[in-house]
């Protein structure tokens, strides 16, 4: 969900040859390019696009290895058509991140006696090891660099963000800071820790009561956080970010220090003492300043990653708030599309994918509390909404045709919550594979949206249950079911996944999760259905998802017939929800849409 710069393939080749003589120059076989920063961040400022910069691939996962006489770039199945479209095929091998992983590549085709560099301020401890051991199996030499090559291979290259932040009000956090700190230095103590390193910007803006605003639509600061059992905090960010007047900032015990100065606190502060970091997102360089210190590291899931995906009351009532706000955002948009697709048919003025995201987005805005998109929509119509995360550019931008499948997959940032949605229409006639794959995703969205499951339940255990429909047709989609969402935060909240890979993480009441199945067809078509969920107590013991999203799902496209009774029996369930909750709220123009999208399958 990255917003990228369009550049020619002759600007990229340029840019790799400026990497293969940094890469001479220091004496070096390659240099593995991430596409992260040092916090592990999906969503990365211009600053830290090193990997957009020397190959044009927008996606928000990835990395390359470059070498003198070669450049791999490895992305996962969300990518594998984007990628080959935005990339000099001719320049860089395309390899699966998951499927066929760098580590794995190093094992097999590493040289003996190569030298590999790699920033470890930029990759997570945990992918370090994976590589470390494919190097160490080859008899290549994974050497670490101290300072970011960047900086002397990327001549222009965008100042670091400096976006203010602003104060999360206990109105709408429904925790004090200090309440927060509090509860996780108790947990701290009990593992045996002295101190916490929490370098995930999301986790820290939760902790200390704050939102940023240096990477648009990902509201956290960038910022380190050291955390010791006293429930003092050291709070390594930006000065500037602050302002002057600090008032309203939850600030006591946590002291102010400069970034820069992150990486030597750690070698100061962990002599002798026993440190908790996450080692999927802590650097491998935080590890190896611990270690070097003398220091012991204890690795596991962020207490504050755990903590902060369970949420309060207070959060809970804000999610459902902005959900009725973005409800009606979004089926005034619905309206809105339908009624000017075909009156843009009819004068011959064809409605793009670009029309359509930039109106949405002004119906969003007209909602109280909204401040932002969560994610640069997918505004995608026939072959364009086969790649899973594309972004409509001026190049891209295609007329939304008759008897093609558009997808809209958007979200909002509100200031009590963040929403994320994705729908599927279809103007004019569907063909028999267009029907019985809508109808296969349809089956596979209600199939775990209706499921109740026992307390302790995994994501990964009930991932299968959206995707047997298609399983049965002998299809799949090469990427998860659903993630966690923050509280005007990410909008990929870590830990939970519904997804293939185990994720030991529980499904706890008041988890926020997406469903979102699919089926993508290459340049042909796509298809998706997505919802915003809450994970309730049910019955003893067991638990169940409420749906947060309002908004009439598309059946004009399903063979309706082909649902069973409890199929029926939750879309016209939730369609009344839906109906019930919007009726009156949204423009006049679109309530006979939605009466008309909501009313009873038996009607159709």
């Amino acid at each position: 969900m990255i917003v990228g710069t369009t550049m020619s393939k002759t600007e990229d080749s340029g840019k790799l040859a400026n990497v293969r003589a940094w890469i001479a120059g220091a004496k070096l076989d390659g240099l593995i390019v991430p596409r992260t920063d040092a916090h592990q961040s999906e969503v990365t400022a211009a600053h830290d696009n090193c990997l957009e910069y020397i190959s044009g691939f927008t996606g928000s996962a990835g990395m390359a290895l470059v070498q003198p006489e070669q450049a791999l770039i490895f992305v996962d199945g969300r990518y594998q058509v984007q990628v080959r479209n935005e990339v000099d095929l001719s320049a860089f091998a395309v390899h699966h991140l998951h499927n066929d992983p760098l580590d794995l590549w190093l094992r097999r085709h590493g040289k003996p006696g190569w030298r590999i560099g790699i920033h470890t301020l930029l990759i997570s401890g945990a992918l370090y090891e994976k590589l470390y051991a494919g190097c160490k199996a080859a008899d290549v030499e994974l050497i670490t660099l101290d300072a970011d090559p960047f900086d002397a291979i990327w001549t222009d290259r965008p100042p670091r963000p400096v976006g203010l932040i602003r104060p999360m009000p206990l109105s709408v956090s429904g925790e004090t800071s200090a309440s927060k700190r509090q509860r996780i230095t108790t947990k701290l103590k009990a593992l045996g820790a002295d101190q916490l390193i929490e370098t995930s910007p999301d986790n820290i803006a939760w902790l200390l009561n704050v939102r940023g605003s240096d990477v648009a639509m990902d509201p956290v600061p960038h910022s380190f956080l050291l955390l010791g059992a006293d429930n003092r905090a050291e709070w390594f960010v930006d000065h500037r970010k602050l302002g002057n007047d600090r008032a309203e900032f939850e600030l006591s015990d946590v002291t102010i220090a400069d970034p820069e100065d992150f990486l030597g606190a750690v070698g100061k502060v962990s002599a002798g003492k026993t440190t908790l970091i996450d080692p999927n997102f802590a650097p491998q360089a935080v590890r190896a300043h611990i270690k070097t210190a003398g220091g012991r590291t204890i690795e596991q899931t962020s207490l504050l990653a755990s903590a902060k995906a369970t949420k309060n009351t207070t959060e809970l009532e804000g999610f459902r708030a902005c959900h009725l706000e973005d409800g009606i955002a979004l089926t005034n948009f619905l309206a809105w599309l339908d009624n000017e697709w075909h009156r843009r048919q009819a004068a011959n003025l064809p409605l793009t994918e670009l029309d359509a995201e930039e109106q949405l987005i002004a119906f969003r805005a007209r909602q109280a509390g909204y401040f932002e998109p969560s994610f640069r929509t997918i505004s995608a119509t026939g072959g364009n909404a086969a790649m899973c995360h594309y972004h409509a550019q001026p190049d891209t931008n295609a007329a939304i045709e008759d008897n093609s499948f558009y997808l809209i997959d958007s979200g909002g940032q509100y200031a009590n919550g963040t929403t994320d949605v994705t729908r599927t229409v279809l103007f004019g006639t569907a063909t028999d594979e267009m029907r019985q794959t809508y109808t296969a995703v349809l089956k596979g969205f209600i199939s775990l949206v209706t499921a109740r499951f026992p307390l302790g339940t995994q994501g990964h255990q009930l991932d299968a249950l959206a995707r047997r429909p298609l399983w049965d047709m002998g299809l799949d989609y090469d990427h998860g079911t659903g993630h966690g969402v923050g509280h005007n935060l990410l909008i990929h909240e870590y830990p939970h996944r519904f997804a293939k890979k185990p994720n030991l993480h529980n499904l706890e009441p008041g988890t926020i999760m997406t469903v979102e199945p699919g089926y993508y067809k290459a340049d042909v078509f796509g298809i998706r259905i997505e919802n915003q969920v809450e994970v309730t107590a049910d019955r003893p013991g067991f638990c169940r998802f409420d749906s947060l999203t309002l908004a009439p799902i598309d059946l004009r496209m399903a063979n309706v017939d082909s649902l069973t009774a409890t199929e029926v029996d939750f879309l016209d369930g939730y369609h009344a929800d839906v109906r019930d909750q919007l009726l009156g709220k949204v423009d006049a123009e679109a309530q006979p849409y939605l009466l008309w999208h909501t009313r009873p399958i038996a009607e159709r």
